[in-house]
């Protein structure tokens, strides 16, 4: 005759099986919760020194394309278009003849035009030696009257003032409070030349380094 086998069961696999239907306790749950929590801290830490480089890079690279864009325009139209600088973040494209406003643009909320305290300021220092590095939007360099906050870009490329002056200048942009953020855009008024600047720390200096 066959012998049939009937499995045991003790109170102790009864408690086990029924742990592992529950699934995960109460406890458990919060501990994996904590964890991840923890993990994500630590990364948003470690990726908020980059992601605010990312932005004073993208606010140069704005404002930058911005003057490139109207010189631009003002050579394919054969007409004079207009940048002006709006403290503290706010630049504009008019068209001189029409008075329309072509283009605004905003950086973003942390990054304004800022000279901060402490950039070099002496003319043998500052970017292509214009202005004292005290001024954040600072054309019209050599010119007693006219505008610090605007250009006109003629057909021909060039850059003057409201005055027909040449134009040159300088604008600096930062993070409030972050010199080592600070950026500069120069303008070569005869030619509309633009060239752009980063500052760097040596040793105990602030110095400006072209990009």
């Amino acid at each position: 005759m066959r012998r049939v086998n009937h499995s045991s069961s003790s109170p102790a696999n009864d408690r086990m099986q029924r742990h592992s239907m529950r699934g995960f306790s109460l406890l458990e749950m919060m501990v994996v919760v904590g964890i991840i929590m923890i993990a994500s801290a630590i990364f948003f830490m470690s990726i908020q020194p980059g992601l605010k480089q990312a932005r004073v890079t993208n606010s140069y690279n704005l404002v930058l394309n911005t003057m490139r864009r109207a010189r631009e325009s003002s050579i394919a139209e054969r007409r004079v278009y207009m940048v002006t600088f709006t403290a503290p973040r706010t630049m504009t494209i008019t068209q001189t003849a029409t008075g329309i406003v072509t283009n605004t643009f905003t950086l973003p909320s942390d990054i304004s035009f800022d000279a901060e305290p402490g950039l070099p300021n002496t003319a043998a220092k500052t970017p292509d030696h214009f202005g004292t590095g005290g001024t954040a939007v600072d054309f019209d360099q050599g010119v007693a009257l006219g505008s610090k906050t605007t250009v006109y870009f003629q057909p021909d490329g060039s850059a003057q003032d409201i005055n027909s002056n040449t134009n040159n200048g300088v604008v600096y942009i930062a993070r409030v409070g972050d010199i080592s953020s600070s950026r500069a855009i120069t303008l070569w008024g005869s030619t509309g030349r633009l060239r752009g600047w980063r500052l760097y720390k040596v040793g105990a200096v602030q110095t400006w380094r072209q990009q």
